[in-house]
């Protein structure tokens, strides 16, 4: 038994170091932590290597994209610090009308586009699903750099998609990964709203 447990843990080593970082990532992005960054780029290295073996190619690019917008995260949030709180960024901000006009635009053009790549240039299986969660991931990560509070709404939908998909494909520390993720995002929702008010009760 331990030795059949030993070359599990082996087999998905990758995988499990990728899942652990995932977590640590959702626990910092909650806390408005400046460390959720440079977590998050060491996790899509991982996920780079996993999502490419599983063909999950639209999920594997949004990994790369994940490296790129954690170094623009990672200034983005620096540049807003507290100076009394060298980890935490000090504003919160709802989105806007016009804004979410925007982002649905961005994400109905992203799935489009994606959905024909992954259709027409590559061997996916799950293209809808993997199009569908890569191109809201993308909105909701560059909403998370933004401290926009309805990212985790986003990440809610996003991440419970996320199960099925990962499910279907076979990848179970990442399934669970996900379970969390969308548990986290409900936390993560009701955490960055109760800051937003304080910022508020102290602006007013």
């Amino acid at each position: 038994m331990i030795h059949a447990v030993y070359e599990w843990i082996t087999a998905n080593i990758t995988e499990l170091t990728g899942t652990v970082l995932g977590l640590i990532y959702i626990v910092f992005s909650i806390r408005q932590n400046i460390l959720t960054w440079p977590v998050g780029l060491l996790s899509s290295v991982f996920y780079i290597v996993i999502f490419f073996s599983s063909q999950l190619y639209a999920a594997m690019g949004l990994q790369v994209y994940y490296a790129f917008i954690s170094i623009y995260g990672w200034y983005y949030w620096k540049k807003g610090q507290k100076k009394d709180d060298s980890s935490q960024v000090s504003f919160v901000r709802r989105t806007g009308k016009s804004l979410w006009f925007k982002i649905l635009v961005t994400e109905i053009a992203l799935f489009i586009s994606l959905y024909f790549i992954l259709k027409n240039l590559t061997d996916s299986d799950v293209p809808v699903l993997d199009a569908l969660t890569t191109s809201a991931s993308i909105i909701a990560t560059w909403m998370l750099a933004r401290k926009l509070l309805e990212n985790w709404i986003v990440w809610i939908v996003t991440d419970f998609i996320c199960i099925f998909l990962y499910i279907q494909k076979g990848l179970l520390p990442t399934t669970l990964l996900f379970s969390v993720y969308t548990i986290m995002a409900f936390v993560g929702y009701f955490e960055w709203r109760k800051n937003l008010n304080i910022q508020i009760e102290k602006n007013t």
